[in-house]
């Protein structure tokens, strides 16, 4: 599929063009922002986004697993996942400066006194053992204190009441140390958080590693996946810039000399994140569009993990591509949460190419941190389909001497089986010796074609009498 130069990437847009292709549900009843909401979502997890416009107690409507599975994924962008991809790695190659505009949506409604984000926002309870309300869905965006680059980011944020939150900072991410920067300024730091964003910005925000770095300016970066810039607002009470295209947009300060306990949180993982130390945010404005949509992501749901599939495979690809020439694709699987495992697709056509596909699994764990498993197949093999993957396990892979560990690497500090982060990497190498290809070659049959209304559901027939 060919990528137009420029596509819109606006949230509104996005909604709009998943509705045109049935990717969007609405549940029509009453529904409670107290566990509710999040368990309609984990119920109908991976299917279609729905949409709830009655939540009780406000009038906002809420909507749900937008970008949760690949469908709606392609929907919401106007083009298959190779293209998204594409548009990733376009995004990565080419950023282009925000635009700065005058008037905003995402100013039409401002409110700089009594907040109350409790009774304004319908942010979920998502479950019982969380300690109350959170912002899941949120992109905060920071200005770094010493360099002036944007950092667009997700991070939860725990509601309080009135307009305070606990924001959770994880070491070694950008927020983090910007913050830091900023106490060691002895100053709070100024941020957004943009709700209902453009979709761009929510790919860019979910983009880590080295495709990018601190110095990348991810406001530029979001531009240059649309093929356009970003366009953005000043902020009211703050001074950074806003998507100005936003649904809400929350703006305040970090403030970098008060910490309160924050979680235990239902993160991606499956299982409770602990609780600890939190900064607090103070938020002095929130603006919104006269009729806004907010936008919630459950931390356990498939939408959470989604978001990094693509953006994780476009910087793997990236990195192997340039490096290893036998790899053709790769696929961060649902089971490794799209995140901890990847199946690499090689091609050897040399004898020269024996061995690089084992050099490509370790080029991946050095592209991505998180990485913990990594198989490397051959091209006959479909790496999206689980089945294949584990044929190729059971067909192509010799224990004893395809197994490739590496003790005592980093990793995921949630993944419960290691040691705060540290655990062993696998590596599988489920491919086929280039001189053996014909020995291991598959089954192939004729090519047919089933004509439509050919084949119907067969529920009695006489030849079985």
């Amino acid at each position: 599929m060919s990528l137009p130069q420029t596509i819109d990437t606006r949230f509104r847009s996005a909604l709009k063009r998943m509705v045109a292709a049935d990717r969007m549900q609405t549940y029509d009843a009453p529904v409670d922002v107290k566990l509710e909401i999040s368990a309609v979502l984990k119920k109908l997890d991976g299917q279609e986004a729905i949409l709830f416009p009655k939540v009780k107690g406000f009038d906002m409507p809420v909507v749900g697993n937008f970008l949760s599975c690949r469908e709606n994924c392609e929907a919401a962008f106007g083009t298959d996942y190779r293209g998204i991809r594409e548009l990733i790695g376009r995004a990565l190659g080419d950023p282009k400066a925000p635009k700065l505009v005058n008037h905003a949506p995402a100013q039409e409604v401002v409110k700089t006194e009594n907040i109350d984000l409790l009774a304004m926002l319908p942010a979920l309870h998502h479950t019982e053992n969380d300690p109350g309300r959170y912002l899941t869905s949120g992109i905060v965006i920071v200005k770094d204190p010493d360099s002036g680059v944007y950092n667009a980011s997700y991070h939860r944020v725990q509601l309080l009441g009135g307009n305070r939150g606990a924001i959770k900072l994880d070491f070694g991410r950008h927020l983090r140390a910007a913050f830091d920067r900023a106490r060691a300024k002895g100053q709070p730091l100024p941020i957004a958080i943009a709700i209902g964003a453009d979709i761009a910005l929510h790919y860019t925000a979910a983009t880590m590693g080295s495709q990018m770095p601190e110095s990348a300016d991810e406001l530029a970066v979001a531009g240059g996946l649309a093929g356009a810039p970003l366009s953005v607002v000043k902020g009211i009470t703050q001074d950074v810039l806003v998507p100005a295209e936003s649904e809400i947009v929350l703006e305040g300060v970090i403030k970098t000399d008060e910490v309160i306990n924050e979680g235990p949180f239902g993160e991606f993982v499956g299982s409770l994140s602990p609780e600890g130390d939190a900064p607090i945010l103070e938020i002095s404005a929130v603006t919104h569009r006269a009729n806004p949509i907010y936008h919630a992501i459950n931390g356990y749901g498939r939408e959470t993990i989604m978001l990094r599939k693509y953006v994780l495979e476009a910087s793997l690809l990236k990195v192997l591509s340039a490096a290893i020439p036998i790899v053709i694709d790769a696929d961060m699987t649902a089971g490794g949460l799209h995140r901890f495992h990847a199946v690499i697709q090689v091609k050897k056509t040399t004898p020269q190419h024996e061995g690089l596909q084992r050099n490509a699994i370790l080029a991946a764990f050095g592209a991505l941190k998180d990485l913990d498993m990594v198989i490397a197949v051959d091209e006959d093999i479909n790496l999206r389909d689980p089945a294949d993957v584990e044929y190729a396990l059971a067909t192509r892979m010799e224990a004893s001497k395809d197994l490739i560990v590496i003790p005592g690497a980093r990793g995921h500090e949630y993944v419960r089986a290691s040691n705060e982060g540290i655990r062993a990497k696998l590596g599988i190498d489920a491919t086929v010796p280039l001189e053996q290809k014909a020995r291991f070659a598959r089954c192939e049959f004729a090519k047919v074609d089933i004509k439509p209304g050919t084949m119907a559901l067969t529920k009695s027939s006489k030849l079985f009498d």
